[in-house]
C-alpha cells in the first residue's frame, strides 16, 4: 500500500516556520497546503517562496476554509496555546509545536488535555531529543546494553532554563529512562532570580528521579554543556550533538572512547527538525511514542519552573508534579513576544531566502 501523503499548513512562519516550511515541502509524504502568519509582508514573500496560494492572518481565519491533516504551530510563546487549541478543536489528526510550549504550567495542561481528548497527536519540535543518535542510544541503554544506569548530571544549566534548558530536561528523561520526582535549587544572579523570566538564569542543585537516581545540575560553567548518564563501566555524553560513548579503562583508569556506528541520517541537511517531524508522521500512520511530543515539552517546563521557585523560596525541595498549576516562568522576550516585537524583525528579502540554512552551490 502507499504511504499516506497528509496536509500540512504552517501557523507562524518567522524563521523557524520557514525551516519547518522547508522541511515539510522535502519530505514526500507531506503536502504544505496553508500558511497562517500575521504580517502580510512575510506572509506574502513566504507563500512566493513556498508556492503557496493559501495565505491567511492567523489559524481562526485559516480553518475557517481550510482544515490540514497536520498543523505546525511555531509561533511565539505567548500565541501557541490559543492556535493549538484552535487546531485540536477544527479537526487536525496532528498538532505540533516548539520550545517553551507556554510560561504557565496550567495553560500547557490544558493543550495537552484538549489534544487527548479529541485523540490529536500532540508532538513537539526542533528538540535535540529526536536527534536519530539520540534516540538510538537511548534504545541501547532500553536494551541494558551498557548495563544498570548507576547515575547522571546535567551541565551548564543556564541563561534561559524554559527555553534552550529544554533541550537538557527532554534529553535527560529520555537517557535516563525517568522522571525527575524532586527539584531543589540554587538561582543566580539574585537580579535574575527575582525576574518574571529566566533571562540570565544560573541555577545550581539536584533533580531526584523516579528510578532512584539523585542527578546534579551544574549551572556554572563546565568543560560540557549537555547531559551525562553512566553505567558501571559505560559513560554516555550528550555534548549537544550525536552522543559520545566511552566504554571501559585504560591502564591509567581514564574512560575509552569508543566510535559508534549510528545509522546515518535520511535527511542530514535538516537534523534533528527532520528527525522529529519523520517520528510525528510515523505515529500518525503506525502509533507508538514520538521522538519528541508536548507531554515532554511540559515536563521539560515544569522542571524549569520548579527549580526557579525552589531557588527563589529558599531552596526548599519540591516535589513533581507541582500542586500549584498557575506557577509561571516567562522565557526572554524574543521567543515570548517574536522577533517583531523584541528588536530582530526578518526583512521581506530575508523571508525569500533560507535563513538558517543556507544551500550549498
Amino acid at each position: 500500500m502507499a504511504e499516506p501523503k497528509y496536509t500540512v499548513a504552517i501557523i507562524g512562519c518567522g524563521r523557524l516556520g520557514q525551516h519547518y516550511a522547508e522541511v515539510y515541502q522535502t519530505l514526500p509524504n507531506t503536502e504544505l497546503v496553508a500558511i497562517a502568519e500575521y504580517n502580510p509582508e512575510r506572509r506574502n514573500a513566504v507563500g512566493e517562496r513556498f508556492g503557496i496560494k493559501a495565505l491567511y492572518p492567523d489559524a481562526e481565519a485559516m480553518y475557517r476554509e481550510v482544515v490540514p491533516d497536520i498543523a505546525a504551530v511555531v509561533l511565539p510563546g505567548k500565541y501557541i496555546k490559543e492556535a493549538v487549541i484552535a487546531s485540536a478543536e477544527a479537526g487536525v489528526k496532528g498538532v505540533s509545536t516548539d520550545k517553551p510550549i507556554g510560561a504557565c504550567l496550567a495553560d500547557v495542561d490544558e493543550m495537552v488535555d484538549v489534544c487527548e481528548e479529541r485523540g490529536v497527536v500532540f508532538a513537539g519540535g526542533n528538540l535535540q531529543r529526536a536527534l536519530s543518535e539520540v534516540q538510538e542510544v537511548a534504545g541501547w541503554l532500553r536494551a541494558g546494553n551498557y548495563g544498570e544506569l548507576r547515575g547522571a548530571c546535567v551541565h551548564r544549566w543556564n541563561g534561559e532554563i524554559s527555553g534552550g534548558g529544554c533541550q537538557h530536561i527532554a534529553v535527560l528523561r529520555l537517557l535516563a529512562q525517568a522522571e525527575i520526582t524532586e527539584v531543589i535549587a540554587w538561582g543566580t544572579p539574585e537580579a535574575a532570580l527575582q525576574s518574571d523570566n529566566d533571562e540570565d538564569l544560573i541555577i545550581n542543585g539536584q533533580f531526584r528521579l523516579s528510578n532512584g537516581l539523585i542527578c546534579p545540575i551544574f549551572g556554572q560553567e563546565t568543560p560540557y554543556r549537555g547531559v551525562d548518564v553512566w553505567t558501571d563501566d559505560t559513560l554516555i555524553r550528550w555534548n549537544w550533538g550525536p552522543p559520545d560513548i566511552y566504554r571501559g579503562f585504560d591502564q591509567n583508569g581514564a574512560r575509552i572512547k569508543v566510535e559508534t556506528p549510528y545509522t546515518p541520517v535520511q535527511y542530514p541537511r535538516f537534523s534533528y527538525l527532520a528527525t522529529s517531524i519523520m517520528s510525528f508522521l510515523d505515529v500518525l500512520s503506525n502509533g507508538g511514542e514520538l521522538a519528541i511530543s508536548g507531554h515532554d515539552l511540559r515536563q521539560s517546563l515544569e522542571a524549569a519552573v520548579a527549580a526557579k521557585f525552589s531557588a527563589l523560596w529558599g531552596n526548599v525541595p519540591l516535589k513533581l508534579p507541582l500542586e500549584d498549576r498557575s506557577l509561571t516562568l516567562y522565557p526572554r522576550p524574543y521567543r515570548w513576544l517574536g522577533g517583531d516585537h523584541s528588536g530582530r524583525r526578518q526583512t521581506y528579502q530575508e523571508a525569500l531566502s533560507d535563513p538558517l540554512f543556507p544551500k550549498s552551490s
